[in-house]
Protein backbone atom coordinates (compact mmCIF):
# COMPACT_ATOMS: atom_id res chain seq x y z
CA UNK A 1 0.00 0.00 0.00
CA UNK A 2 1.57 2.98 -0.75
CA UNK A 3 1.94 5.90 1.38
CA UNK A 4 -1.26 8.44 -0.40
CA UNK A 5 -3.02 5.10 -0.53
CA UNK A 6 -2.49 5.03 3.95
CA UNK A 7 -3.04 8.70 4.29
CA UNK A 8 -6.34 8.73 2.16
CA UNK A 9 -7.71 5.75 4.22
CA UNK A 10 -6.69 7.33 7.43
CA UNK A 11 -8.81 10.36 6.30
CA UNK A 12 -11.57 8.20 5.53
CA UNK A 13 -11.47 8.60 1.98
CA UNK A 14 -12.44 5.92 -0.38
CA UNK A 15 -9.62 5.78 -3.89
CA UNK A 16 -11.45 5.34 -6.79
CA UNK A 17 -9.99 3.39 -9.51
CA UNK A 18 -8.99 4.68 -12.74
CA UNK A 19 -11.23 3.71 -15.90
CA UNK A 20 -8.52 2.78 -17.96
CA UNK A 21 -7.68 0.30 -14.94
CA UNK A 22 -11.10 -1.27 -15.32
CA UNK A 23 -11.92 -1.04 -18.60
CA UNK A 24 -8.01 -3.32 -19.01
CA UNK A 25 -8.91 -5.77 -16.49
CA UNK A 26 -13.03 -6.57 -17.69
CA UNK A 27 -13.83 -8.33 -20.92
CA UNK A 28 -13.55 -6.29 -24.02
CA UNK A 29 -16.50 -4.48 -24.91
CA UNK A 30 -16.93 -5.88 -28.67
CA UNK A 31 -14.73 -7.57 -31.07
CA UNK A 32 -12.46 -6.55 -33.23
CA UNK A 33 -13.91 -7.06 -36.22
CA UNK A 34 -17.88 -5.34 -35.25
CA UNK A 35 -18.64 -2.70 -36.37
CA UNK A 36 -19.38 0.73 -34.21
CA UNK A 37 -23.26 -0.20 -35.42
CA UNK A 38 -23.56 -3.87 -33.73
CA UNK A 39 -22.72 -2.66 -30.78
CA UNK A 40 -25.96 -2.95 -28.75
CA UNK A 41 -27.10 0.36 -26.42
CA UNK A 42 -26.31 -2.04 -23.04
CA UNK A 43 -22.84 -1.41 -24.25
CA UNK A 44 -22.96 1.72 -24.64
CA UNK A 45 -24.63 2.25 -21.31
CA UNK A 46 -21.29 0.36 -19.61
CA UNK A 47 -18.83 2.81 -21.40
CA UNK A 48 -20.89 5.97 -20.89
CA UNK A 49 -20.93 7.31 -17.09
CA UNK A 50 -22.45 10.22 -17.87
CA UNK A 51 -21.79 14.18 -17.93
CA UNK A 52 -20.88 16.37 -15.05
CA UNK A 53 -21.57 20.14 -15.12
CA UNK A 54 -19.10 22.26 -12.91
CA UNK A 55 -20.56 25.44 -12.05
CA UNK A 56 -18.76 28.31 -10.31
CA UNK A 57 -16.06 30.79 -10.71
CA UNK A 58 -13.38 29.63 -13.07
CA UNK A 59 -10.39 28.33 -11.01
CA UNK A 60 -6.51 29.60 -11.76
CA UNK A 61 -3.82 29.38 -10.48
CA UNK A 62 -3.24 26.54 -7.72
CA UNK A 63 -7.25 26.05 -7.94
CA UNK A 64 -7.08 25.20 -11.61
CA UNK A 65 -3.80 22.48 -10.79
CA UNK A 66 -6.48 21.19 -8.24
CA UNK A 67 -9.42 21.14 -10.55
CA UNK A 68 -7.28 19.28 -13.37
CA UNK A 69 -6.41 16.63 -10.82
CA UNK A 70 -9.96 16.50 -9.77
CA UNK A 71 -11.16 15.65 -13.61
CA UNK A 72 -7.94 13.30 -13.67
CA UNK A 73 -8.87 11.29 -10.86
CA UNK A 74 -12.52 11.02 -11.87
CA UNK A 75 -11.15 9.34 -15.22
CA UNK A 76 -13.25 11.88 -17.09
CA UNK A 77 -12.47 12.85 -20.66
CA UNK A 78 -13.18 16.57 -22.50
CA UNK A 79 -16.36 14.90 -23.78
CA UNK A 80 -17.65 14.03 -20.44
CA UNK A 81 -17.51 17.73 -18.60
CA UNK A 82 -17.55 20.78 -19.04
CA UNK A 83 -17.40 24.70 -16.80
CA UNK A 84 -20.55 26.27 -16.68
CA UNK A 85 -21.44 30.09 -15.20
CA UNK A 86 -24.02 29.92 -12.77
CA UNK A 87 -25.20 33.44 -13.42
CA UNK A 88 -25.97 32.34 -17.08
CA UNK A 89 -29.84 31.66 -17.36
CA UNK A 90 -29.89 27.85 -18.00
CA UNK A 91 -31.35 26.74 -21.31
CA UNK A 92 -32.94 23.49 -21.94
CA UNK A 93 -31.43 23.11 -25.17
CA UNK A 94 -27.78 22.44 -23.26
CA UNK A 95 -28.83 19.17 -22.23
CA UNK A 96 -27.29 16.03 -23.86
CA UNK A 97 -29.18 14.82 -27.20
CA UNK A 98 -27.77 11.77 -26.75
CA UNK A 99 -30.28 11.20 -23.27
CA UNK A 100 -27.00 11.06 -21.29
CA UNK A 101 -27.20 11.41 -17.37
CA UNK A 102 -25.62 14.80 -15.95
CA UNK A 103 -24.78 15.47 -12.29
CA UNK A 104 -23.85 19.14 -11.45
CA UNK A 105 -21.40 20.46 -9.16
CA UNK A 106 -22.03 24.01 -7.53
CA UNK A 107 -18.46 25.05 -6.20
CA UNK A 108 -19.47 27.53 -3.45
CA UNK A 109 -22.72 28.72 -1.81
CA UNK A 110 -24.05 31.34 -4.20
CA UNK A 111 -23.26 28.82 -7.50
CA UNK A 112 -25.83 26.59 -5.23
CA UNK A 113 -28.19 28.88 -3.93
CA UNK A 114 -28.15 30.74 -7.72
CA UNK A 115 -28.82 27.34 -9.42
CA UNK A 116 -31.23 25.56 -7.02
CA UNK A 117 -33.01 28.41 -5.31
CA UNK A 118 -32.68 27.48 -1.78
CA UNK A 119 -31.28 30.85 0.65
CA UNK A 120 -29.31 28.52 2.92
CA UNK A 121 -25.87 28.92 3.57
CA UNK A 122 -23.23 26.35 2.58
CA UNK A 123 -23.32 24.28 5.40
CA UNK A 124 -26.85 23.54 5.29
CA UNK A 125 -26.96 22.38 1.42
CA UNK A 126 -24.03 20.77 1.20
CA UNK A 127 -24.71 16.20 1.55
CA UNK A 128 -27.58 16.93 0.15
CA UNK A 129 -29.38 16.15 -3.73
CA UNK A 130 -30.38 19.33 -4.51
CA UNK A 131 -31.93 20.31 -8.04
CA UNK A 132 -31.07 22.96 -10.28
CA UNK A 133 -33.92 25.50 -11.07
CA UNK A 134 -34.48 25.34 -14.52
CA UNK A 135 -37.69 26.29 -16.19
CA UNK A 136 -39.24 23.63 -18.82
CA UNK A 137 -36.08 20.91 -17.96
CA UNK A 138 -35.97 17.77 -15.92
CA UNK A 139 -34.63 17.42 -12.85
CA UNK A 140 -31.25 17.44 -12.75
CA UNK A 141 -29.44 17.17 -9.50
CA UNK A 142 -27.27 19.44 -8.31
CA UNK A 143 -24.56 18.48 -5.13
CA UNK A 144 -22.85 21.68 -3.13
CA UNK A 145 -19.59 21.62 -2.37
CA UNK A 146 -16.51 24.19 -1.10
CA UNK A 147 -15.02 26.85 -3.64
CA UNK A 148 -11.64 25.40 -4.96
CA UNK A 149 -9.80 28.52 -3.43
CA UNK A 150 -11.20 27.50 0.07
CA UNK A 151 -10.38 24.10 -0.93
CA UNK A 152 -6.56 25.34 -1.65
CA UNK A 153 -6.45 27.45 1.27
CA UNK A 154 -8.01 25.32 4.16
CA UNK A 155 -6.53 21.58 2.85
CA UNK A 156 -8.45 20.22 5.87
CA UNK A 157 -11.90 20.63 3.43
CA UNK A 158 -10.46 18.78 0.82
CA UNK A 159 -11.66 15.22 2.76
CA UNK A 160 -15.78 16.50 3.02
CA UNK A 161 -15.11 17.42 -0.53
CA UNK A 162 -14.55 14.48 -1.27
CA UNK A 163 -17.57 13.02 0.42
CA UNK A 164 -19.22 15.84 -2.34
CA UNK A 165 -17.58 14.18 -4.97
CA UNK A 166 -18.58 10.72 -4.22
CA UNK A 167 -22.44 11.93 -3.40
CA UNK A 168 -22.49 13.29 -7.00
CA UNK A 169 -20.64 10.16 -8.54
CA UNK A 170 -23.39 7.67 -6.98
CA UNK A 171 -26.14 10.04 -7.89
CA UNK A 172 -24.96 9.59 -11.54
CA UNK A 173 -24.70 6.09 -11.01
CA UNK A 174 -27.93 5.86 -10.19
CA UNK A 175 -29.68 7.99 -12.67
Amino acid sequence: MSTNSTFLKEMGITEWTSRDLVQEKSEPIASVEASESTISEETHAKISFGIWWFFGSKPEGAADVLFQNIIRVLGLSPQEWSWKNPMEKFNPEQLPQDGSPIVALAFGGAAAQKLSGERDALSDLRETVLVINANGAEDLPLIATFELNQLVSRPKDKALFWQDVQLAKSVLQNI
